[in-house]
């Protein structure tokens, strides 16, 4: 049975993004999928990573239970919005201080090179634009993707990224975001 952690990055409970995580968990709840979900914005904690890896700072409860839910799950679908060409701040303050040295990867002495320690999983980007989705690949070069797919968790072990893009999501009509329903219902259903 796949074990599936979803990922919802979206600061508002009310977004198109939470329709899109609850289609999701549908879908793979009907392929006997386990389910664990993290919606970022009900977590407790500081996003700033104070003294980036110079210096530790002691891991919120919410970010502990983070950690064992990543450790735990076969497969990571990741849910937000494109938002300035990146993830949303407090998606990028949960990677910032979920991601490790020593829990995602560990840097070798006197080396420019790392250990990646979350080898085996899989991961599904879901994100959502307020431009077409071939405008942003082609005029802008997919920013948010790369450095989502090969900056943080290729780097972290994760190989297997597919990523769905969505849009443009401002002024569309419900039946764009019903048929995007469906088809995100379906991924979690082929989520295997």
């Amino acid at each position: 049975m796949t074990k599936i952690l979803i990922i919802n990055g979206h600061p508002d409970a009310e977004s198109f993004n939470a329709a899109l995580s609850a289609a999701y968990k549908t879908g793979a709840q009907k392929s006997g999928a386990e389910i664990r979900e993290i919606n970022i914005r009900e977590l407790d904690f500081n996003p700033n990573l104070q003294f980036g890896y110079r210096k530790r700072t002691e891991l919120e409860p919410d970010l502990l239970e983070a950690q064992d839910s990543l450790k735990w799950a076969d497969h990571l679908v990741w849910i937000y919005p494109v938002w300035w060409g990146s993830v949303p701040a407090v998606m990028k303050g949960f990677l910032d201080r979920v991601l490790l040295p020593g829990f995602a990867f560990n840097k070798r002495k006197d080396s420019l090179w790392w250990d990646k320690l979350l080898n085996g999983k899989t991961a599904r980007l879901i994100c959502t634009l307020d431009q077409p989705a071939w405008y942003y690949r082609w005029v802008y070069g997919s920013p948010s993707h790369k450095a989502m797919k090969r900056l943080t968790l290729n780097f972290t072990g994760v190989k297997k990224v597919q990523i769905t893009t969505i849009g443009p999501i401002r002024h569309s009509r419900e039946s764009f975001r019903s048929k995007w329903l469906r088809k995100v219902g379906r991924l979690g259903e082929l989520s295997k």
